[in-house]
């Protein structure tokens, strides 16, 4: 062999804290404390639902102020007062609680687990499986997998926060955005600003399924 070949350049270690260069022009990761995670997932998880801090501080039979700062991080909830939260938001415990670092890794969702999720405006037929938690940070990201069963009933008024994208799986809908409608079959993508008012205004082949992914800046 040639003395003169060249070597073949190893990878520079890395550890943990080390930054790295990659395809995204996303900002580094800035760390959070345990309860700034819990309060950022209530707050997710009451928006989600539609619901005022008001609504949810009555539900779970606590105060308005109490859930203010548990939102805003600034105390650490009890077990009861999170147990409480869980039921009256609707979702697992484990969800509101999970570590900081656990959050930071992944979120995986086996097939058929996804939690079901009940959202203000939902219409007959209109069901929610959440395939992930948000990860924490300053942008939350929301997948669903839709279902729209036989017995489903056109819905056109939904609006909040934040980006959508819609991934059409199976069957065939007519999607309104704002003035416009759109036809959606199976391989069809459609993204948009979900402060306009939108929603399945035409269920042309039923039952349908479709991805939706919900990104927004927390508050």
């Amino acid at each position: 062999m040639s003395t003169n070949a060249k070597k073949k350049a190893k990878p520079p270690a890395t550890s943990r804290g080390t930054k790295l260069a990659t395809g995204s022009g996303a900002p580094e990761a800035v760390g959070r404390t345990l309860e700034q995670e819990i309060g950022s997932q209530v707050r997710d998880y009451r928006k989600l639902a539609g619901l005022t801090v008001a609504e949810l501080a009555t539900a779970a039979q606590i105060s308005t102020g109490m859930l203010s700062r548990i939102e805003n991080g600034q105390i650490s909830p009890s077990l009861n007062t999170l147990q409480l939260l869980s039921e009256a938001l609707n979702v697992p415990l484990p969800m509101l609680v999970a570590s900081v670092e656990s959050r930071r890794e992944c979120s995986y969702v086996k097939r058929g687990e996804g939690v079901s999720i009940r959202r203000r405006g939902t219409k007959v037929g209109h069901q929610y499986h959440m395939l992930g938690q948000s990860l924490g940070g300053k942008i939350a990201v929301e997948p669903y997998f839709i279902e729209l069963s036989k017995d489903a009933v056109p819905y056109s008024e939904f609006r909040h926060e934040g980006t959508e994208i819609i991934y059409m799986l199976t069957g065939e809908i007519s999607y309104a955005y704002g003035d416009r409608s759109y036809r959606l079959t199976p391989g069809d993508t459609i993204m948009f600003d979900s402060s306009e008012l939108h929603g399945p205004d035409k269920l042309t082949k039923l039952p349908a399924t479709y991805l939706s992914i919900i990104v927004y800046q927390r508050t």
